[in-house]
């Protein structure tokens, strides 16, 4: 039996959310969590697939016979749907994929719970994209959509940059960069009980952005600033006035203002707001303070960044 075993990475994006979809310059991390994906030859031209979680325990499985992989898809309307739909698309991308009369049984491990936000969609399309010899970020245009920074976080094992060319999003720059702080014991990551979907985000953000132009002049600096920055007082100083740029830019309410008024330190969205991982900066640990307001998952920077 033929066995390939292949792994991406979770991610965070630091800065540049919604913005980084117009060529704004992001910051992105990828995380300590991540995705497996365990593939076996069987002789049967079948997919027998199996998706545990962080628990092994199976949260999905399905068992099909590959020759339901068509050419075109419907709308994907719950799980099994939607993997058919990526194994389609990638199959478009290189016809070779599973055409060769047998099958497979695909085992999937996440290290993370999946409603945590860190990337169980971006990792599966990386590990697949692996698996049928494709490109990823093609493969995520033709069924998830989105920037692609997760992707980029998938493959790499540092910070980066990543910025799309605003004349053209096929075109994306992926830059490793060293970004490791001197305070980094400082910094926190809160889970706000919820999923946040980011397709639905990402609709907001473009029916409410405003002024876009100027604003991602103002994200660009502030990433190059955030990556050098060599204390505390100053990364709370840009991070909270990407808060508020953003918040201008999606006509939305930073979640500081929102929920944690009283909070001390400062604390940034990442990603979709209003749900997954926010950012949260503290001289002493923060934990008895959102445990007190009902948010029980505080992950310190080291324990979350790879």
């Amino acid at each position: 039996m033929n066995s390939n075993k292949f792994y991406s990475n979770g991610k965070l994006l630091l800065t540049g959310e919604y913005a980084v979809l117009d060529g704004a310059l992001a910051l992105a991390i990828p995380t300590k969590f991540g995705q497996l994906l365990e593939i076996n030859s069987i002789d049967k031209p079948k997919i027998i697939w199996k998706s545990f979680d962080e628990t092994d325990a199976i949260w999905f499985e399905s068992n099909f016979a590959i020759e339901n992989i068509g050419n075109e898809t419907k709308a994907p309307n719950n799980i099994e749907d939607r993997l058919i739909q990526i194994l389609c698309s990638a199959r478009s991308l290189n016809p070779r994929f599973l055409s060769d009369n047998q099958g497979y049984q695909a085992t999937t491990k996440l290290t993370f719970p999946k409603h945590w936000g860190l990337g169980t969609s971006s990792t599966l399309i990386n590990n697949i994209a692996q698996w049928a010899q494709v490109d990823p970020y093609k493969l995520l245009g033709l069924t998830f959509g989105g920037s692609g920074y997760d992707i980029a976080c998938a493959k790499n094992n540092t910070s980066i940059t990543y910025q799309l060319a605003s004349n053209n999003k096929e075109k994306r720059v992926a830059k490793s960069v060293d970004f490791n702080p001197s305070f980094k014991e400082n910094i926190f990551f809160v889970y706000l009980n919820k999923k946040q979907n980011s397709r639905e985000g990402i609709k907001h953000y473009h029916a409410n952005k405003q002024n876009a132009t100027s604003c991602i002049k103002d994200i660009n600096l502030i990433t190059e600033k955030v990556i050098s920055c060599e204390n505390i007082e100053d990364f709370e100083y840009l991070i909270d006035k990407h808060e508020n740029i953003i918040g201008d830019l999606t006509n939305q309410t930073p979640i500081k203002r929102l929920l944690f008024n009283d909070y001390k330190g400062s604390i940034k969205s990442l990603g979709a707001w209003g749900g997954d991982f926010i950012m949260v900066t503290s001289r002493t640990n923060p934990e008895a303070y959102f445990k007190e307001k009902g948010f029980n998952i505080i992950i310190p920077y080291e324990k979350m960044v790879l």
